[in-house]
């Protein structure tokens, strides 16, 4: 039903105009028609149809009413709006208002009458001028071919806004005709629809069952098919078994039965490989391990000794090691760098006992490492424990020491038994320490 006609009513000029004139003057064009007309044909271009969209929103209506059956129309509209309890009425004035807005609705009502009235479409896109289209709508009229029709003449291309007033008009008139129709044919018209919907619905669900049992047909053949060759493999498995002389046969499960058990001996081959490598690691490591215990506890009986040496130093008087030190530090300028502070002092009594100068710095914890370079250059040898120096002052000292030519002797601890082993005994092949005593051979000024 439409709120408001897509066209306006001619004013009477006469109280004599006849019912024909005033009825042309009626359905004659207006001029916001001819503008959404041309607004289409420009939007669309030439080749192109017109949308839904692009018509006169006064024109839904219509459009719906006519070309589209209620079954239809609410599936459709149950896509955007909930229409369980909406009366027909509802879901035709829900689908007009919402086409007049446009969006997905429009759209989705345009694909749908094209699909519903697709073989009138295509006989009507012949029309190559209005005059054609003209009497392609008369012999529609005339055939009782309303719905694909008016679809297919709204939305030509070459349709005049004259034309879709004629159209508009005649669909309106024949509206009238159909309501003043016998009330029988109404019902039966209405009976029909919902048979025309229930029957389509079925058939739906027909094509989708008949569409499920082809699936599973083929998938029961295909299994069918592949059981079946399983089957001939096998058959032809036992066969070719069959047919082999008993001989041939018995060597085939003795070759069978010594594969079998080369496999587990190769397996335990294997296990047993990987156990040798696993012990002959760990007996490498016990091996390094072990001499690397041997040189510590080589180094702690030095170490035991030369304390030893030094206590009967002071208690007996001079020795043979006494002279060896003096040898060492008498009159030389040692630089001692790093130690602990529990022990600094008892080194710096050693080395000034046998005759040899001292100076100590720290490390750099309280010293600034900026004067280690003036105690190296003062030095005759430089002297530092590895275990109580930076990684960066042991490395500048021995650039400092390369550079400047001055001897210089890592210590393995910072006791005064480290000082006097690496004194009185020079740096054997085996010792870890291969720089100790080291007097600057050339080398890398950098990374000394």
């Amino acid at each position: 039903m439409m709120l408001k006609p897509p066209f306006k009513l001619a004013q009477s000029t006469s109280a004599s105009s006849t019912l024909a004139s005033a009825a042309r003057s009626a359905y004659a064009p207006v001029a916001c028609c001819e503008e959404d007309a041309a607004a289409a044909a420009e939007t669309s271009g030439t080749s192109a149809r017109v949308r839904l969209a692009d018509l006169d929103p006064h024109l839904h209506c219509s459009v719906i009413g006519t070309c589209m059956g209620t079954a239809e129309l609410r599936k459709l509209m149950a896509r955007f709006l909930f229409v369980r309890d909406s009366s027909d009425l509802d879901v035709h004035h829900e689908a007009v208002r919402l086409s007049a807005q446009g969006g997905p609705v429009v759209k989705a009502l345009h694909k749908a009458l094209d699909q519903r009235h697709e073989v009138v479409v295509q006989r009507f896109a012949r029309a190559q001028d209005s005059a054609a289209l003209t009497a392609l709508w008369d012999d529609a009229l005339k055939q009782g071919e309303i719905p694909g029709a008016y679809w297919a003449v709204l939305t030509h291309r070459q349709v005049t806004p004259e034309l879709r007033q004629k159209v508009f008009g005649d669909v309106h008139m024949l509206s009238h005709l159909v309501g003043a129709a016998n009330r029988a044919d109404i019902r039966r018209l209405v009976a029909l629809e919902a048979e025309n919907a229930e029957l389509r619905e079925r058939a739906e669900r027909q094509q989708l069952r008949a569409q499920e049992l082809a699936d599973e047909r083929d998938q029961t053949i295909a299994r069918l098919r592949l059981e079946l060759a399983h089957a001939e493999a096998e058959r032809e498995a036992a066969a070719a078994r069959a047919a082999l002389p008993a001989s041939i046969q018995l060597e085939r499960e003795q070759l069978a039965a010594t594969l079998a058990q080369v496999a587990v001996q190769t397996a335990r081959r294997e296990r047993a490989e990987q156990a040798a490598g696993a012990a002959a690691e760990e007996s490498a490591r016990l091996r390094e391990e072990l001499a690397h215990l041997d040189r510590h506890v080589l180094a702690l009986n030095r170490e035991l000794a030369a304390a030893e040496t030094q206590l009967r130093e002071v208690g007996e008087g001079a020795s043979t090691a006494q002279r060896v030190l003096d040898q060492s530090l008498k009159g030389r300028r040692v630089f001692y760098v790093g130690g602990r502070p529990s022990s600094t002092p008892a080194i710096r009594d050693l080395v000034l006992r046998h005759g040899g100068e001292f100076q100590h710095h720290d490390g750099g914890l309280e010293d600034r490492k900026g004067l280690l370079a003036s105690g190296v250059a003062w030095a005759e040898l430089v002297v530092f424990p590895v275990d109580c120096i930076d990684h960066d002052s042991a490395g500048n000292l021995k650039k400092l020491c390369t550079r400047q030519g001055v001897a210089y002797l890592p210590l393995r601890g910072a006791s005064v038994a480290s000082l006097a082993v690496a004194l009185s005994h020079p740096a054997d092949d085996d010792e870890p320490d291969d720089d100790a005593g080291h007097a600057g051979p050339p080398g890398c000024l950098k990374h000394g």
